[in-house]
């Protein structure tokens, strides 16, 4: 029987055989692609080859990609665990063809490969194929139909559907085809409704796609109209999960060695006992119906652990970390899911920090990024492992007080599921034990609406062909690596507003192709170029050039204002700004011994998490997980301006085969950034090596000097930095000179104590003495509050036996009115306290209840009437509730009306 790993290697190995270049999975986040979450197929990376804005060296290509579902449309997180073949991380093995062969080849291949003895040997009495039966004015895939036959595929096994099984579009516009889909049959014990006799086309769970093979053929354009692509390509996808279920004879692809190994280290960490676990039904989640017994729970939390922890460690080490938006949300739900499964196990510890270790352990031979980056995955995981453990203690708090009600309500338990991670059948078990109702309806609601909410936040728009008049055009020679000026350049193309023109007249704003260059495309982090064209006189200029990016892969636009009229045709002289590019060069090196610097000083673990390189600053976002402290900010510092001290030279090796640079000359690739075949190297010394394609100097000393200016945080794990160099930082120091001088004029010092230390010392005086009359103030206030404890009898009621004393205390502090509200408590015994204080124009409210009363009373139910009378709202525990607003004239009247709203809950 073959592993998963073999059979992965099988597939890739065949069409290697069939001359195909194998490529290596692209980032789960997609490269310049607003439009997708993450990557979810093995065409994304393709994507642009497919639209015609790139082309590669190779016409044919074969991947294992790794792609994750979860968020957007794609979203079926909830599933997870509970199916045979939902996953949120899987892996998609792919062939590609570009323009190459087309259906015949694509069909004969796929049929190959999995019946032929010396490949996969799949029974072909198991299998059934599906073909486009025509729809919407698309004619019927008859050349597929005749296709499968002619490879001995009986008729009776060939079925037609319409557009939504059998057509692939990319976008509402774009390329599109017909596709034909290969199902294999698992038989009726894989039915999850019991089937024991149905046919091909239930939906029961029986018959399973292992294989899609697309047929791009057409380009559908924004009116809707089919076009015949001048070279189809073809696009095919065979989830790696599933053909393993299906050759090592599993139902479920969760039986499967690619899983088996983690659900038994999941068991080990959980403390689950391998005796005590069963096997889910079928098709129905956990979440869904909470009928379910114990045993096949636990198999489904195992198996909810099992495939998130992969998502989690993959996401991670591609540079995803938890965050509250975008993409560090949806890993966040998938970490934060992980974990409730573990506890549903008993499991209260942090452990999912060890399951990034199994996952590494088995997948690191197809994937070595993973052996590299095991350490800073863990580390990030047990950190959202902490911080999750402090929410869900809040969140059961929070589900305490809402079972109160006679109901739990479907909004406020939603919010508990999305906020803090709590399982819908947690939630449910517990309104059942006791004994009130849950709104399910309102749950599926607001759980309709979010994912409505999250599909509508990552619409985006869907890519275009590249416009044809550049597609059109023969590349952009580059040379602007050897120089910034390029005389006798010819005017390939005009763009004016989005469209091709013939000309440009003086104040019109377009863009320019040119069929020679010195302008550098923005790219990398690196801003694009500036400067000007000049006539064939080389003294007119006729446009200025605001920046230069590339629309398709060669092509190099120039952003132009035209200060003369320009045709096509006209030749002109092009020039860089060189002061502008020699500042951009400047800080693109010192970003290169920067990424070295922090690497040296805080670890390996950190990489980029993107740049911008340009002439005036440099920012740099990177991977880590703490603020970075002063003295190693100043070590950084200090060893990055070594290396410029040191002059070192800067080498550029262009043309390196990319695993050779990776491999050799272990060049660090930087985030965000698609590589092709052949790559160029900045190696500076010993010091750094990157692959990259900007502009940098010809050697360290001529970056003069870097200042790093600030540092802070981005996002949850990402910090960044921020500095100057060259002329930049000289103008830093001469302000700083300037502030010294402010300073000294304003604080005495001495030869021994320096005018920044003396300011120190002062304002540390300065701070001590305003400490320290806040502090009377405080007590003078508190004393002067605490004072009228003994004088508050007369507002004491008796409601129904309870004591409830509302009492106003302007002016203090919401520390102090829980040190009275304290005080008062105990001055009672037995009662409830509503204090009241308004400060500023603000108004603070805080109810106290003491604890033998709070299963009648509770401060969350008393502060809300009361808070809505000065314009607030606010909550809190039963026996200690807090809340602020903006009417103050209104205070006096609401705690007025707090006795009322007592006798209201007493009844």
């Amino acid at each position: 029987m073959l592993t998963g790993s073999q059979i992965r290697r099988k597939f890739l190995d065949y069409f290697v055989q069939h001359v195909h270049k194998e490529v290596h999975s692209s980032s789960l986040v997609p490269a310049n692609d607003p439009t997708l979450l993450f990557t979810n197929a093995g065409m994304n990376q393709f994507k642009d080859v497919f639209l015609g804005l790139e082309t590669r060296e190779y016409k044919r290509a074969t991947t294992s990609q790794k792609c994750v579902r979860a968020g957007g449309k794609h979203n079926d997180l909830e599933n997870v665990g509970f199916t045979n073949r939902h996953h949120t991380f899987f892996e998609m093995l792919g062939n590609f063809s570009f323009g190459d062969y087309f259906k015949k080849d694509a069909i004969a291949y796929a049929w190959e490969l999995i019946t032929s003895a010396s490949w996969f040997a799949i029974e072909k009495d198991k299998l059934y194929v599906t073909i486009f039966k025509g729809e919407n004015g698309v004619p019927r895939d008859a050349e597929a139909y005749d296709l499968w036959a002619a490879q001995g595929v009986a008729k009776d096994r060939i079925f037609e559907f319409g557009a939504k099984d059998n057509f692939w579009q990319m976008g509402d516009t774009g390329p599109c085809g017909p596709c034909s889909e290969i199902h294999y049959d698992m038989g009726p014990a894989a039915s999850d409704q019991s089937h024991t006799d149905c046919a091909f086309g239930c939906d029961c769970g029986r018959y399973v796609e292992i294989w899609n093979l697309v047929f791009m053929q057409f380009d559908r354009d924004a009116s809707g109209k089919l076009n015949p692509l001048p070279k189809p390509s073809i696009d095919t996808g065979m989830g790696l999960e599933r053909v393993t279920a299906v050759l090592q004879g599993v139902i479920s692809n969760y039986d499967t060695d690619l899983f088996t190994p983690l659900i038994k280290r999941a068991a080990e960490l959980t403390g689950t006992a391998k005796g005590h676990v069963g096997t889910p039904a079928p098709g129905r989640p956990a979440e869904q119906s909470s009928a379910e017994g114990s045993g096949h729970k636990s198999a489904a939390s195992l198996r909810v652990i099992a495939d998130h922890s992969r998502a989690a460690t993959f996401l991670i080490s591609d540079g995803v970390l938890p965050s509250n938006e975008g993409r560090g949300y949806v890993l966040r739900k998938i970490i934060r899911r992980a974990l409730t499964h573990g506890r549903l196990l008993g499991q209260t510890k942090p452990f999912l920090n060890e399951m990034v270790f199994a996952v590494r352990d088995l997948m690191q031979d197809a994937y070595p990024e993973l052996k590299e980056t095991g350490e800073r995955v863990s580390k990030t995981v047990l950190v959202e492992e902490t911080r999750f453990g402090h929410t869900m203690d809040v969140g059961l708090e929070k589900l305490e007080d809402l079972m109160r009600e006679s109901r739990l309500s479907g909004q406020e338990a939603f919010k508990l599921y999305d906020t803090f991670g709590m399982p819908l059948d947690f939630m449910q078990d517990a309104a059942r034990d006791q004994g009130i109702g849950f709104d399910q309806a309102g749950f599926d609601q607001a759980l309709k609406e979010q994912r409505e909410r999250a599909r509508a936040s990552w619409k985006g728009a869907a890519k275009q062909t590249a416009n044809p008049a550049y597609q059109q055009l023969p590349k952009s020679e580059f040379e602007g690596y050897r120089q910034t000026r390029s005389d006798n350049c010819e005017v390939l193309a005009i763009i004016h507003n989005g469209q091709g023109a013939q000309q440009l007249q003086p104040g019109d704003e377009g863009e320019i192709i040119l069929d020679h260059t010195p302008f550098y495309a923005e790219s990398g982090g690196q801003v694009g170029d500036r400067g000007w064209l000049y006539s064939d006189d080389h003294n007119t200029v006729v446009a200025e050039v605001k920046g230069c990016y590339s629309p398709i892969q060669g092509v190099r636009a120039h952003q132009v204002i035209a200060k003369q009229p320009i045709h096509i045709g006209d030749k002109v002289d092009a020039v860089v700004n060189a002061d502008i590019r020699e500042s951009t060069m400047r800080n693109h090196t010192a970003t290169h011994l920067l990424q070295a610097g922090l690497r040296e000083v805080l670890g390996k673990h950190v990489k980029q998490a993107g740049s911008l390189v340009a002439p005036n600053h440099l920012r740099f976002d990177f991977s880590h997980f703490t603020s970075v402290a002063d003295e190693e900010l100043q070590d950084i510092e200090d060893l990055i301006n070594k290396e410029v001290l040191r002059n070192e030279k800067v080498e550029v090796i262009p043309d390196v085969p990319i695993d050779v640079a990776i491999n050799e000359y272990k060049a660090m690739a930087l985030f965000g950034e698609k590589y092709g075949d052949r790559v160029r190297v900045i190696k500076i010394g010993d010091f750094s090596t990157e692959l990259c394609g900007g502009t940098h100097t010809s050697a360290t000393g001529e970056i003069g000097l870097i200042k790093v200016l600030k540092e802070g945080s981005v996002s949850s794990g990402v910090r960044r930095i921020e500095a100057v160099t060259g002329e930049g930082s000289l103008h830093h120091f001469q302000k700083d000179h300037k502030l010294e001088s402010v300073v000294a004029s304003l604080a005495a010092h001495s030869d021994a104590v320096s005018p920044a230390e003396a300011l120190k010392l002062e304002l540390d005086k300065k701070d001590s003495e305003i400490k320290r009359l806040q502090r009377e103030l405080d007590q003078a206030r508190m004393k002067s509050a605490s004072s009228t404890v003994a004088s508050v009898t007369d507002k004491i009621k008796d409601i129904h036996g309870v004591k409830v004393l509302a009492h106003r205390v302007d002016n203090l502090e919401r520390a102090q009115m829980r040190t009275l509200v304290d005080q008062l408590r105990d001055k009672l015994g037995s009662g409830v306290v509503v204090l009241g204080s308004a400060t500023n124009g603000n108004v603070a409210l805080i109810v106290g209840v003491t604890k033998d009363l709070t299963q009648k009373i509770q401060a969350g139910k008393v502060i809300g009437p009361v808070a809505q009378r000065v314009g607030g709202k606010g909550g809190g525990r039963p026996d200690l509730a807090e809340a602020g607003g903006k009417d103050p004239s209104a205070l006096d009247a609401a705690l007025a009306d707090a006795y009322g709203v007592v006798e209201s809950m007493l009844g």
